[in-house]
Order: structure tokens, then C-alpha cells, then sequence
């Protein structure tokens, strides 16, 4: 693909100025969860922890991408905020929280501001 694109088509397409950072959840819930308590986690994980920062979640209740609810980039400062939230709970065995990466092109490097 050719990289000499409009302003327009690079909006559209998420790339260079209009790059989206996200970041990746990997998640490991406790064995003996029963389906109520995994929905009420997943519950509060969705308020307290998304919807209070602006974000959004894709993916399963194990593995996903979190993004900003509108268009743009999540902050470190979300990012950090997510995954204190998830460290704080009783329910994982295991949280990995990506660095920011491109939400659109995961293999894409990060380009500078």
C-alpha cells in the first residue's frame, strides 16, 4: 500500500497523526468462581475500572484489548489505573497488562507525538 495518503485517508485508516494507542488484558480468574461471582466481577471491572476511566473492553472475560470509548488514545495514567484496579482484586490469580500499543495495528510500532 502506498504510504504517500491524504489527510483524510490516514484519519480514516488510524495511522501516523491519527494513530490509537490502546492496550492488552491477560487475565486469570480463580478456579472456584461461580458464575455470579464472575459476572459481578466483570460487572464492577466494567464500571469502576472502564467506564470511570473513558474506556472501553473487546474481548473475552479472560483476554482483550482495552481502548479509549471515543476516538483517541488511552493515557498512561488510564492504563495505570486499570491495571491498579485489577491488582487490587481477589478474584485473579493473574493480571498482565500490556504496554500501549496501536489498537488498530497491534505488530505497528508507536509513532512519536
Amino acid at each position: 500500500m502506498a504510504t504517500n495518503r491524504s489527510r483524510r485517508l490516514r484519519k480514516k485508516l488510524c495511522v501516523d497523526e491519527f494513530q490509537e494507542l490502546g492496550f492488552e488484558l491477560n487475565l486469570d480468574l480463580k478456579d472456584d468462581l461461580g458464575v455470579e461471582e464472575i459476572d459481578t466481577f466483570l460487572d464492577q471491572f466494567i464500571l469502576q475500572a472502564l467506564d470511570a476511566n473513558g474506556l472501553d473492553y473487546v474481548g473475552g472475560e479472560d483476554f482483550g484489548l482495552v481502548c479509549l470509548a471515543g476516538r483517541g488514545s488511552v493515557t498512561e495514567e488510564q492504563r495505570a489505573a486499570v491495571e491498579s484496579w485489577l491488582k487490587g482484586r481477589s478474584e485473579l490469580t493473574k493480571v498482565e497488562v500490556s504496554p500501549l500499543l496501536d489498537a488498530w495495528y497491534p505488530d505497528k510500532p508507536i509513532t512519536a507525538a
